[in-house]
């Protein structure tokens, strides 16, 4: 087949290297000229995907893989178009389609009859029918369902994980006809893997949902519920030190029994995923008090945090306080809706004077982000772990002389670490 990957990014450019490993010729087609040249010199444009370097090593030499800027390289004439540009949501949850908008604009101009279109970036629910069919229909003039087809089939992926996740997962998929799904699931068998889940119900593989709104709600479903999952674990936790109970050990005595599912509490809610799909979902379902009161719960957490060091250490003015990660997950060097930005603005309005350490960036990166940069070794009044990189695992008053109080936002220290530093974690009093 010939396969056209719309967006280069940290999900694009893995699933385009998956497509071409199982043998199709792909061409990818970014707007950045950058990542277009890096991707035609076989070199990872982003570090942190396992797997990547050494796969485009083989596959752009190979002739499998090029990128492009120009749609009518790689759109005409495609057996399947697969689009992964980002969506955004605003400040007040509401979804912004600039990207895929401008994107879906330029695919239409050059679809060619027989293509199979698929969406894969998270959507609510009822977009693919009803902003991307018509869209496409009115700027290619053709009929879906009759000259091509449209369906939506939602990444499921992590990033730094992405060619592992594929395997795992079951592909969802989703169409707006039997026929146009029928293609999806013959695509898509074609190529992915996947690993054997004697867990599952049915086999793994790639499922048809029934329709493409159902495919969408799986998506924004699953990842609501891990924001409401985690945002019911944060209100245990708050309860739990004002009680005196060690919260981990409650949840690890409920989670003994097969259906409870407790997820662990902690800083923030970071990422492209976890914080923005419950917005969506609240676009389509503006009632579900639920997952409104779970995000609220959760974009609260950096704040309270900081008034665990406030309590823990006193009043924070003029305090030389680092918070341990930029980034919004350990290992990933990424910080979208990362805590760190709630944090350090929560500290700066007490008064604090606020640096950034984390590992995977540089001071000036550190600086592009508005941070200054910190310096393990340097001295410090107080720290709070944003980021549950394996490096602060190690940490201890040595690397943060003069330390006084250290407030623990991921677990991944103990009091036993810090003799004569006031020790607080999450959930524990």
């Amino acid at each position: 087949m010939k396969i056209a990957v719309i967006a280069l990014g940290k999900i694009g450019l893995p699933l385009a290297v998956q497509f071409a490993s199982k043998g199709h010729v792909v061409v990818g087609v970014d707007v950045n000229q950058q990542v277009v040249d890096l991707v035609n010199e076989g070199t990872e444009p982003f570090p942190g995907e396992a797997f990547l370097q050494e796969k485009l090593s083989d596959l752009v030499p190979a002739g499998k893989l090029r990128a492009t800027t120009d749609y009518a390289e790689a759109v005409p004439g495609a057996d399947a178009v697969v689009l992964v540009v980002p969506l955004f949501v605003d400040a007040d949850a509401k979804p912004d389609f600039g990207w895929m908008d401008a994107a879906t604009e330029e695919l239409a101009k050059h679809l060619t009859p027989g293509t199979l279109v698929s969406y894969e970036t998270t959507l609510p629910v009822g977009t693919t029918r009803t902003r991307w069919k018509p869209a496409l229909e009115a700027g290619s003039g053709l009929v879906e369902g009759q000259d091509f087809h449209l369906v939506f089939s939602p990444e499921r992926v992590l990033t730094g994980r992405v060619f592992e996740d594929l395997r795992k997962y079951p592909k969802l998929v989703g169409g707006l006809s039997e026929a146009g799904a029928a293609k999806a699931v013959e695509f898509y068998e074609a190529v992915l893997d996947f690993d054997d889940r004697p867990d599952l119900a049915r086999p793994n593989g790639v499922w048809d949902l029934g329709s493409a709104e159902a495919s969408e709600l799986a998506k924004l479903a699953e990842t609501t519920y891990r924001d409401v999952n985690i945002g019911l674990a944060n209100q245990f936790a708050r309860f739990a030190a004002t009680a005196g109970i060690d919260i981990y050990q409650v949840i690890e005595a409920s989670n003994s029994q097969p259906y409870s599912h407790i997820h662990q509490p902690g800083i923030a809610v970071g990422g492209h995923c976890i914080p923005v799909y419950p917005r969506l979902y609240l676009w389509n379902d503006p009632e579900a008090t639920v997952v409104r009161a779970a995000r609220a719960a959760n974009a609260d957490m950096p704040d309270y945090t900081v008034g665990l060091l406030e309590g823990a250490y006193g009043d924070l003015t003029g305090a030389r306080v680092v918070v341990l990660g930029a980034a919004y997950r350990g290992g990933v060097k990424e910080t979208a809706f990362s805590g760190v930005f709630d944090a350090v603005a929560s500290l700066e309005k007490r008064g604090a004077v606020v640096s950034v350490h984390d590992p995977l960036y540089s001071d000036a990166e550190l600086d592009k982000l508005g941070f200054v940069a910190h310096h393990l070794g340097e001295p410090v009044d107080a720290a709070i772990v944003q980021a549950n990189h394996a490096e602060y695992q190690e940490l201890g008053p040595a690397q943060l002389p003069g330390i006084k109080a250290f407030i623990d936002g991921r677990r991944v220290s103990s009091a036993d670490r810090w003799d004569g530093v006031t020790y607080r974690v999450i959930g524990k009093a």
